[in-house]
């Protein structure tokens, strides 16, 4: 899964416009275009960014092979001296993008892409492929690590990803949001992260009895023991047998560390409730209650609130597929065109609907945090080249509304410039962090929101405002094209 060459993972009408532009060579100029998202998904408060290492590793290996060549020549639509270019093909322009585990937010650019336009055309479709499905899945991950407050979080979606890739890359994308570990050996071996599991029914189901199956993964796995107590009768058999097993295991002097019993099925909040008080009773205060079975964010706050004596939290189905949102909704859009000076025309894309009528330019994000509380007042996308003086006032204001503003005093306020470079002139300039590093990252830009943001029901808006030159300029041409 790593290292491939995906260069044809794109629509056909990608290759076709490139053809387009390479008969007509004066339109092969440098662009700019963004990669961004409308709504955040799961009706979220914010978003994580996740799958930048795959883009560029995409953007590395990115070369049409012979094998390629000779396919689109098959296709009979393609001309010689296009397939030609195409056997050359190589990416020359600039990326920039949010690093991942960021938090962030609808209308600004994720990642920017500055290229001629046959080669910026042709990343659409991978760059948003890759970005729409991890970031979907990180930001997943951090609502169910959000409602499982400081409890651990394992995902083990696999066997329900939609194929291979989603579930390893899904993995990846859940460990930044949060999780624990995954269950997902091969993601562990790629990515360097924590492997989890625990046994299915059919151990249990395979030994003459209930107890017999404890004893015998106890004796296999002492440091790792948590026993799966569903099989028969949860109370009656599932979790007696699971304390002999221990008290056995006390007895013959092992020490007990990651030990206790995992809920498959039932009332989870009753019966970890009623099995907490049988283990402490026992005298195993620390077991762990692991709990699964089609578990998402809104039925773990349920059964905290209930209050369910759950430690420790398997989540599969609904994390890695984000089955009540499947998709990310990511767009890529032509921001600006380069003139022959080097400077850029700004472009716009109008729509009957307020929200998709984009903004233009050559664009960068600052975050405006409080100064006090270090947390995230509103993001404010501007032009390339804008400066602020924190010891400045600020101001801000809602580009739909723009009677609606807000002026930040002097030394109230820090700013912190969001996208990185990640490519400069076709090489990449950015080494990714490891995903352990990028998911600490991705706690502390979570500690950046307020708890109202974090919220999973009708969560407060963070405000992405436009600068006053960037609003300027996008009312001019939107001046312009209705005089037209």
């Amino acid at each position: 899964m790593k290292n491939r060459n995906l260069t044809l993972m794109t629509d056909l009408y990608e290759l076709t416009m490139m053809q387009g532009y390479f008969k007509n060579n004066d339109h092969n100029q440098t662009v700019i275009f963004d990669a961004f998202f409308r709504t955040n998904p799961q009706e979220s408060g914010y978003s994580i960014s996740a799958g930048l290492e795959q883009v560029i590793d995409y953007i590395k290996h990115l070369r049409f092979e012979k094998e390629d060549i000779d396919y689109l020549g098959s296709l009979g639509i393609f001309g010689a001296d296009f397939l030609e270019y195409l056997s050359n093909f190589r990416f020359t322009g600039d990326i920039y993008a949010i690093p991942e585990g960021s938090v962030m937010f609808p209308r600004e650019p994720m990642v920017k892409v500055i290229a001629p336009m046959m080669q910026a055309q042709l990343v659409e479709t991978a760059i948003l492929n890759i970005m729409n499905h991890q970031s979907l899945i990180a930001t997943k991950a951090s609502r169910v690590c959000f409602a499982a407050k400081d409890d651990g979080v394992m995902e083990f979606g696999l066997r329900r990803a939609q194929g291979p890739d989603a579930g390893t890359y899904g993995a990846r994308a859940a460990m930044i949001g949060g999780c624990a570990g995954t269950s997902n050996v091969l993601a562990g071996r790629l990515f360097d992260v924590p492997v989890m599991g625990t046994h299915a029914h059919s151990w249990i189901m395979s030994f003459p009895d209930e107890y017999t199956a404890f004893k015998t993964y106890a004796q296999l796995y002492p440091n790792a023991c948590i026993l799966l107590a569903d099989t028969y009768d949860t109370l009656k058999s599932g979790i007696p047998n699971a304390i002999r097993v221990f008290t056995e295991m006390r007895q013959a002097g092992i020490p007990l560390t990651n030990y206790g019993v995992r809920l498959d099925s039932g009332d989870l909040a009753y019966l970890s409730k009623k099995a907490r008080k049988m283990f402490d009773a026992a005298g195993f205060p620390d077991a762990v209650i692991a709990a699964s079975n089609d578990l998402d964010e809104h039925l773990i706050d349920s059964l905290k609130t209930q209050g369910a004596q759950i430690t420790s939290w398997g989540v599969g189905t609904h994390l890695i597929t984000s089955k009540d949102c499947p998709s990310f909704g990511g767009v890529y859009k032509l921001a600006a065109i380069m003139n022959s000076d080097g400077t850029f025309t700004p472009k716009i894309k109008l729509s009957e609907n307020t929200e998709k009528v984009t903004n233009p330019g050559n664009k960068t994000i600052y975050r405006v945090y409080e100064k006090e509380s270090g947390k995230i007042k509103a993001d404010l996308i501007c032009l390339v080249g804008e400066v602020f003086d924190e010891n400045q006032p600020l101001l801000l204001f809602d580009p739909s509304e723009p009677w609606k503003k807000t002026k930040l005093a002097p030394g109230t306020y820090t700013l912190r410039e969001m996208m990185i470079p990640v490519f400069k002139n076709g090489e990449c300039v950015y080494e990714s962090p490891k995903v352990m590093d990028i998911r600490e990252y991705c706690k502390q830009e979570l500690d950046t929101l307020w708890p109202e943001t974090k919220r999973l029901v009708n969560p407060h808006k963070v405000y992405v405002d436009l600068s006053k030159k960037l609003y300027d300029m996008k009312i001019e041409l939107l001046d312009r094209m209705s005089e037209s």
